[in-house]
């Protein structure tokens, strides 16, 4: 009997092993269903229609090569155009009807307001473009990581940059889209250019509504104001409509303009947009990008891309291709993690807070607890080009994230504060092209 005892033990604790080792093991599906939300229709559809294209792209490219762990990946694609009452109705109809992986969103508006529900349904969220530093900064989230930088980096090194190419002006205007994101960008900026220029004027801030498309009075006071620098982070066609009439009304002849967000304008803008123009890319980011345009992958991508779109990539372009790139080495490294097994949610939103990957740019490195991707930021002055009847770049400047991202759990003022000196300006990785 004791040993009829001493057997079933042995055969329980054999069950509850192979129970505990199966639990750990997701099921390998047929598919890997990705849902992207990004603007299909509206205004900022100029930026978030790209993206899908460029989304479609690799992802038929990642599904030829074995996609992901051998699996294929199925996107769903939700239009954030239509208001954040429908994006939230849409993202939990996607995530509670089977969907692995969302990548959004495009809004900084709508990162908050996903980021928390997919904590609440334990569905991997990657924030695959939103600029707010707030939907990460201070947290730590377990299924939602950020495959680029935020606000904080891009101001930051705007801000840089600036100081770099015209040091000596005195006064400054801005002109941002009235929500998080021209809320928050203003913000750092301001912090951060009071640590090298104290007593810069500010003669104006104005925040016209997102989504407007007359600038008249806004132009017509810094008319009157002949601020020495104007800085907008407006995008998509807010920004287009800005400098279209901004340029009409011969604004750009008395003052320096800086837009933040530009790269993704270039080629929409056409003539309408002059010489002389400090221009961000949100990123490392540049069809023309000075370390990898003459690099075989890049240089394919690019020619798929415009023979199907008949444009070259923008950013947001970039932005989704590195959200896809963070995906696949994500998953693979919880494959690894889990000994060739496919992982769970938790697994894959685990190794995602722990992966370095590449899409067209510089490597991008998530090492934190806060989910917060490290990436490099691209800016540069338009000039003509007698290959293209838009402005590129030129005199770019390469700034590594480690010079401009706070570290994960510090306050992005405080590190301004207490952290950022003129001596980032005499950084030799600073690099110039």
């Amino acid at each position: 009997m004791l040993m009829k005892n001493k057997i079933a033990g042995v055969v329980i604790a054999m069950m509850m092993a192979a129970s505990s080792t199966a639990a750990i093991a997701a099921d390998k599906p047929a598919e890997l269903n990705v849902g992207i939300s990004t603007y299909l229709s509206g205004s900022a559809s100029v930026f978030g229609v790209p993206a899908k294209e460029g989304a479609d792209i690799i992802i038929a490219d990642m599904n030829a090569k074995g996609g992901i762990g051998g699996i294929p990946i199925k996107v769903t694609y939700i239009d954030e155009g239509g208001g954040s009452e429908k994006l939230l109705s849409e993202y939990r109809r996607l995530a509670e009807s089977g969907t692995d992986v969302m990548l959004s969103a495009i809004s900084s508006g709508h990162c908050g307001i996903v980021a928390p529900v997919a904590e609440d349904l334990k569905i991997l969220n990657i924030l695959w473009d939103c600029g707010t530093q707030n939907a990460l900064e201070g947290k730590k989230l377990k299924y939602v990581v950020r495959t680029q930088a935020n606000a904080t980096t891009e101001m930051i090194a705007q801000v840089i940059y600036l100081m770099k190419v015209k040091p000596d002006f005195k006064t400054l205007a801005i002109v941002n889209q009235d929500y998080a994101w021209g809320r928050d960008s203003r913000d750092i900026f301001l912090a951060a250019l009071k640590k090298f220029k104290p007593d810069v004027k500010v003669v104006a801030e104005m925040f016209p509504k997102f989504g407007a498309s007359d600038f008249s009075t806004e132009i017509s006071r810094l008319q009157a104001l002949r601020p020495d620098v104007i800085v907008s982070t407006s995008w998509g066609g807010d920004l287009d409509n800005f400098v279209r009439q901004a340029s009409q009304r011969n604004l750009f002849k008395n003052s320096t303009f800086v837009l933040s967000l530009a790269e993704s304008s270039l080629e929409r803008l056409g003539k309408a947009l002059p010489e002389g123009v400090i221009v961000g890319a949100r990123g490392d980011h540049y069809w023309q990008h000075p370390e990898t345009k003459d690099d075989a992958a890049h240089k394919e991508f690019i020619k798929k891309f415009h023979d199907k779109t008949n444009a070259y990539p923008i950013y947001s372009v970039y932005h989704m291709a590195q959200a896809l790139a963070g995906l696949k080495a994500g998953f693979e490294k919880a494959i690894a993690d889990n000994k060739g097994e496919w992982p769970t949610t938790e697994q894959a939103a685990a190794a995602m807070h722990d992966i370095s990957f590449k899409g067209y740019g510089r490597e991008v490195t998530i090492n934190r607890p806060d989910g917060q991707g490290l990436e490099a930021q691209l800016f540069g002055i338009t000039t003509s080009s007698k290959d293209h009847s838009f402005k590129v770049l030129k005199n770019m400047m390469i700034i590594p994230a480690e010079l401009v991202t706070p570290p994960a759990g510090v306050n992005t003022f405080e590190w301004i504060e207490k952290n950022l000196t003129a001596d980032v300006l005499k950084s030799d990785k600073l690099a110039t092209f």
